[in-house]
């Protein structure tokens, strides 16, 4: 409502002394010195009407409310050319919940002059509201068919009006008439090429139809015009949607410096910071939060997050605790993390058990979608901590528990997780089966064949693997799909030691996009392993650390290249902060060569044994053999080395 305030100075400038020691009005009728005067009149009856109405809102009193409603309908008979007065008696029939009767008012101005703009707005606006008030939250179509055919009306008799035509593109856009809700858009910013609400409405509706590219592009451009908390605030969001976290953070960076005491600033950039992995910079901003809000649970649980994901388990527990202590028993996000960190100590089985205890406890006969989306989410955690503890057939129970929350028979989540956990105990044709069973003769058959060509992967059917990748080729049509084509037959490529094809495969990629870190780093590392091309290797793999400096594997495809160069000591730095931001079998398996090329035969026995560690959490199917065998073989050779020189 609008505050009394500015109802009271605006009287006083009309220069109506019409109000009693109570500062409530006591009459309806204008003072007599401005009875001749129409436009006096209506300006009167328009200041009554937004007293009336702050009133209204501030005790909810009836009769104040049909007083605002008498005045600003007076106001519009003296005078029905100002546009404000519609504005605010549409605001309180909206405000009211009374829609139907503003309707009904704007619809009999309309009949008295069909060429009433100001009554087409109130009236398009009114639709607009009970299109969207439809029962289970369902658009009303046929509501929304009249405030299109109202603002339609509005934009030929007035097309220069730029607000309506971003109303416009907004009500086509819900009625899924993307190419015309396109065309309002462009139309209002012909008119006005800064107008921020039709930029602001167009990136929204490129960011829902999936062309992410041009919301982003339109995000940076508001930005960039107008730097505002919430242009940063947007920006950040749609990088977001995304997965451009290190992005998000930027924009962040930016709003805050903006609003730098905004708790909810501060709080969404250290969750960017976690996300892009800058988990050195996300630490003190959740530290600075818990001191200055001591009693929340959610600060000490985000920076055991934080620790969880650099590997120093230790504080990890310490913060968790602090969080329990903080929180309710029943604080699922707490038990959640606390399975988490189970799953990172090598810990399986209880977390395992402590999860399905969390389902257990939070089952119900029916769900919410909101409920029911989170508990899809645990039930996928769980599968994925079964495969870990290879415990198969649990896994598959885990899934018809997926299904019978998802009651899709074709529901691509159900089946792409029954088919994982099939291709893990090496039924690949099985798997492939339920996969082919998704597949609808269109576009999203994408998907699908690519889910068909990593399974072939895990079953190491390089032939069978590329057919699912030609079959998904003629879907693959933006660049993004491309880029994703070309860098996975580039990687099937590779392990059939098929390295010229592959390296042809890998440079299309970084011809559609050369600073894709993913390729660059494949690419280079891919040379170091063979011990060829080592200077350009290393330029390779050092544009992708410096484009992503946190990706642990990076890091270790850099330790490589100094490992094959035989710069030893820099081998050894890359590697171990390769480690403290990744437990990945492979970079333990490498620190271990490395120190094994250094005379330090117990430190390297000390990383194989790792590496096997981390092998024996990943499902068998994600698992090579064939690199499993090799550090086998290197850590029984260094544990006989070993065994010699304690003889001695």
């Amino acid at each position: 409502m609008i505050r009394s305030a500015k109802a009271f100075l605006l009287v006083a400038a009309l220069g109506a002394a019409c109000f009693a020691q109570s500062a409530k009005p006591q009459t309806n009728q204008p003072p007599a010195h401005v009875a001749e005067d129409s436009k006096g009149n209506a300006y009167y009856n328009f200041v009554m009407g937004r007293l009336y109405a702050e009133l209204a809102g501030a005790e909810g009193n009836r009769d104040y409310i049909n007083k605002a409603l008498q005045h600003y309908q007076e106001a519009l008979k003296l005078d029905p050319s100002v546009g404000l007065i519609y504005d605010e008696l549409t605001q309180l029939y909206l405000e009211i919940r009374r829609p139907a009767d503003g309707a009904t008012f704007a619809e009999d101005l309309l009949k008295q002059n069909p060429d009433n703009l100001n009554a087409r707005r109130m009236l398009g606006r009114i639709y607009l509201q009970l299109a969207s008030g439809g029962r289970q939250g369902r658009t009303n179509e046929e509501y929304l068919k009249k405030a299109i055919d109202q603002f339609q009306v509005i934009t030929q008799k007035d097309p220069k009006d730029a607000e309506s035509w971003v109303t416009l593109g907004e009500l086509y856009g819900v009625s899924n008439n993307q190419a015309e809700a396109e065309k309002a858009f462009q139309t209002a910013l012909k008119l006005e090429p800064e107008n921020e609400d039709a930029l602001g409405k167009m990136a929204e509706m490129y960011s829902e139809r999936g062309d992410n590219a041009k919301a982003t592009e339109i995000y940076r451009q508001l930005a960039e015009k107008n730097p505002s908390e919430h242009t940063f605030k947007d920006l950040a969001q749609q990088l977001e949607q995304v997965n451009d976290f290190k992005g998000a953070a930027e924009a962040l960076k930016k709003a805050l410096e903006l609003s730098p005491d905004d708790e909810r600033l501060q709080f969404a950039l250290a969750n960017a910071l976690i996300e892009s992995n800058q988990l050195d910079e996300a630490i003190p901003l959740y530290q600075q939060l818990a001191q200055e809000n001591p009693r929340e649970a959610v600060y000490p649980l985000r920076i055991a997050l934080a620790y969880r994901l650099k590997h120093d388990l230790p504080k990890a527990h310490d913060y968790l605790d602090r969080a329990k202590k903080l929180s309710r028993k029943d604080d699922l996000e707490v038990r959640l993390e606390g399975v988490n960190l189970l799953a990172d100590e090598n810990k399986p089985d209880q977390a395992v058990a402590e999860l399905k205890s969390m389902l257990d406890d939070t089952q119900k006969r029916t769900y919410a979608p909101p409920e029911a989306k989170e508990r899809m989410g645990w039930l996928l955690r769980l599968v994925d901590l079964q495969r870990q503890a290879h415990q198969y057939d649990q896994a598959l129970e885990t899934a018809k528990q997926m299904a019978a929350l998802d009651t899709d028979s074709k529901s691509v989540t159900v089946t792409v997780t029954r088919a994982s956990i099939l291709a893990d105990q090496g039924k690949i044709d099985d798997a492939v089966t339920e996969l082919r069973g998704l597949l609808k003769g269109e576009k999203s058959d994408r998907t699908i064949y690519l889910e068909i060509a990593q399974t072939y992967e895990k079953g190491k059917r390089w032939a069978d693997m590329g057919k699912a990748l030609d079959k998904a080729e003629p879907f693959s049509e933006s660049k993004s799909d491309k880029v994703q084509l070309y860098f996975m037959r580039g990687a099937m490529l590779e392990r059939q030691k098929k390295f010229a094809e592959s390296e042809a495969a890998f440079r299309k990629v970084l011809e559609l996009e050369p600073d894709y870190a993913g390729a660059l780093n494949y690419l280079g590392y891919m040379l170091a392993d063979r011990n060829v091309r080592l200077d350009e290797a290393y330029q390779l793999v050092k544009k992708a650390v410096d484009l992503d400096p946190d990706k642990g594997e990076y890091l270790d495809s850099l330790g490589w290249v100094f490992y094959r160069q035989g710069k030893l000591d820099d081998a050894v730095t890359q590697l171990q902060r390769a480690l403290d931001r990744t437990e990945d079998p492979t970079v333990h398996d490498h620190l271990g060569d490395v120190y094994a090329k250094l005379g330090k035969t117990r430190e390297a026995v000390a990383q194989w044994q790792a590496s096997l560690r981390e092998f024996q959490k990943a499902p068998a199917g994600e698992s090579d053999p064939d690199e499993v065998a090799s550090v086998n073989r290197k850590l029984d050779e260094a544990q006989a080395k070993l065994a010699k020189e304690t003889r001695r």
